[in-house]
């Protein structure tokens, strides 16, 4: 139980993030009391404050939001709440008081929650400003992974340059491997031009011969 003040704060920031969040995601949300967007984990249903999910209509969950207060970040909270949610697949947010920030790591540390992120939220006056403190290793692993796939998408790209012209553009290829089949294509048609070309030649050759001997073998005029 929070007292009064607290609640008070902790339902206005969960409107604040669903404002923030309804761009990208369908919202669902349970301040205070209300217990209107369940996640399923085991056979329970559980109510964060936050549930992140797909705008189409299979509703898929992307993610779940919990939101604290000085006198909710504790060790039961951390045991029962977080815990739970961070073992579901979908990405898990938590927001914390910036006063906060340091017992939130050192409960997920000693408890073994994995974050996706950490925010810290600070009020002043009417105004509530968020900050991202912490995006754990995993997070970063994840993100970086992403990176480098995008990266050797867009060095596929520019793997093979037309050749000729006064400007080169980068032939598209969606993978490494349409590249290679690219090179190999170009590849064969030059070798199939060379052939071409060498069996002109050999033609030319051959009618050059065969003119010569046709003109050698007429009879000579008499003078």
């Amino acid at each position: 139980m929070r007292p009064l003040r607290e609640q008070l704060d902790h339902d206005r920031v969960i409107r604040l993030l669903q404002a923030k969040y309804k761009r990208r995601f369908s919202i669902g949300i349970n301040p205070g009391n209300e217990r209107t967007t369940p996640v399923t984990i085991g056979s329970l249903p559980w109510y964060p404050d936050l549930v992140l999910q797909s705008t189409d209509r299979g509703r898929r969950l992307l993610g779940t939001v919990e939101v604290e207060t000085v006198e909710s970040v504790n060790n039961l909270e951390a045991m029962h709440q977080w815990a739970a949610f961070s073992r579901l697949r979908a990405p898990f947010h938590l927001y914390v008081p910036v006063s906060s920030v340091d017992t939130t790591r050192r409960l997920c540390g000693s408890l073994q929650i994995s974050v996706t992120e950490i925010w810290a939220y600070s009020t002043l006056g009417d105004q509530i400003q968020f900050v991202l403190v912490e995006r754990p290793a995993v997070a970063r692993r994840v993100t970086r992974a992403k990176r480098s796939v995008a990266s050797d998408a867009s060095s596929a790209r520019r793997a093979v340059m037309p050749r000729g012209g006064k400007k080169k553009r980068a032939v598209r290829a969606p993978s490494i491997a349409n590249a290679k089949k690219v090179v190999k294509v170009v590849k064969v048609k030059k070798v199939v031009k060379v052939k071409k070309a060498v069996k002109v030649v050999k033609v030319k050759k051959a009618v050059k011969v065969t003119r010569k001997a046709s003109r050698s073998s007429r009879p000579k005029k008499r003078k």
